[in-house]
């Protein structure tokens, strides 16, 4: 998203602070914001087993309400900036491989069906983020910009945006890795409730594993993920105290899994089977 104007220093705060607050990215972190402070209140609520109270469900609802609002205001500005450029908006197919209007898609399909506190996660670890780099991009230079900076050198900064800087770098990879892994673990979790045909279940099941499906297309953390736990699967299948039932049912699961993959992949649907460029996820 593009950041609003630079923030000088001969404006008082007020003003500074006034003017940011009146920009559609300042709307986009407020609920980023959101959508922490309700995960950590409904978190709290689940660790002492009070998942179903009136505060934990107001808290789950409003998260996936901020979730929605952030991803329709991203979708909303991309959808602007092509009008504004005369650019086509491509078919609905096209539409879908924005990984913002899938996450859109699956806060609203989420806001709507029973509580999974798992579902909430994935959101959340790229709320720190989002939060983190707007607060070191916009919020600080904002409270205090920098001072002038001569020609060919680097824009002073301050030592929280330096922590924040590290802290992203450091840790992105690792955050997005643990994304993939919740995503996954996701779905077993509601196939899971589908076995036990608890209401709704198969068609969440279904819809959410067009969205794995998809993560699976574009993201190169989920498929590492899927990598490394075929690995796993693999060294543990290869174990001398397996049963060769067991191996079997894992090398027939692998083909299965394969089978799948491979008729559902939607690059064949795209672009006439070129592969689109996915767009980061905001």
């Amino acid at each position: 998203m593009a950041p609003p104007p630079p923030a000088s220093g001969n404006e008082p705060l007020q003003a500074r602070l006034l003017r940011l607050a009146q920009t559609l990215q300042f709307a986009w972190f407020v609920g980023h914001v959101t959508l922490l402070l309700c995960t950590i209140r409904y978190g709290l609520s689940y660790v002492t087993f009070n998942f179903n109270s009136r505060w934990a469900q107001i808290s789950y609802r409003t998260a996936f309400i901020a979730a929605a609002a952030t991803y329709g205001i991203v979708v909303f500005k991309g959808y602007r900036a092509r009008q504004k450029s005369g650019k086509g908006q491509g078919s609905p197919v096209q539409l879908l491989t924005d990984e913002n209007v899938q996450y859109l898609a699956m806060a609203l399909i989420w806001l709507f069906s029973r509580q999974v506190a798992l579902a909430l996660l994935p959101f959340a670890v790229y709320s720190i983020f989002h939060v983190a780099t707007y607060t070191r991009g916009i919020l600080l230079p904002t409270i205090q910009p920098p001072p002038p900076t001569p020609a060919g050198q680097k824009p002073a900064s301050s030592a929280m945006s330096d922590s924040i800087g590290r802290f992203v770098k450091d840790y992105y990879d690792a955050s997005m890795s643990l994304v993939a892994g919740l995503e996954i673990a996701l779905w077993f979790r509601i196939l899971g409730s589908a076995f036990l045909f608890q209401k709704g279940s198969w068609i969440l099941i279904a819809i959410y594993t067009v969205f794995l499906r998809a993560r699976i297309s574009q993201s190169t953390f989920v498929q590492g993920m899927l990598h490394h736990l075929g690995a796993r699967g693999d060294a543990v299948a290869q174990r001398q105290d397996v049963p060769p039932a067991v191996r079997q049912g894992w090398e027939g699961f692998k083909g299965v899994a394969k089978q799948a993959h491979d008729s559902t992949d939607i690059n064949r649907y795209v672009s006439g089977g070129q592969q689109a460029a996915p767009k980061k996820a905001q």
